[in-house]
């Protein structure tokens, strides 16, 4: 059984940071359960360009307001606790937060925990 609390993980190295956002990183790989789990907080006001072609994300939104885009399509789905996205299909997307937004992000294959964002918006697949 793993138990851990967002206080022991704030702080610490499995808490990474942008100008635009935070994720807290409850599952990593290392855990051996297949997936990794975050807490991310979205800062209000910003515009987010993610495209994880390496991972699948599932994200669940607990507190705040924004809209998803598509970037492929142009399609736009608004985003409010409640509201789970997948982007099943390695989608690019833009993450336009209104007010802050707190989401809790499921990754597969799971994170390592060092990952950050690259110029092209996505994680490399690390292995250790």
């Amino acid at each position: 059984m793993i138990v851990k609390s967002l206080e022991e993980i704030i702080g610490t190295e499995d808490e990474t940071f942008s100008e635009n956002w935070s994720s807290r990183r409850f599952i990593l790989k290392k855990d051996g359960v297949g997936f990794s789990m975050n807490d991310t907080i979205i800062k209000a006001g910003t515009d987010n360009f993610f495209w994880y072609k390496n991972h699948i994300e599932a994200v669940y939104c607990i507190e705040g307001e924004g809209e998803i885009e598509k970037v492929e399509t142009g399609d736009v789905f608004q985003i409010k606790p409640g509201t789970m996205y997948l982007l099943n299909d390695n989608d690019k997307h833009r993450l336009r937060a209104r007010t802050q937004m707190r989401m809790v992000c499921v990754f597969n294959p799971p994170l390592v925990g060092t990952e950050t964002h690259n110029e092209e918006g996505y994680y490399p697949l690390l292995v250790e």
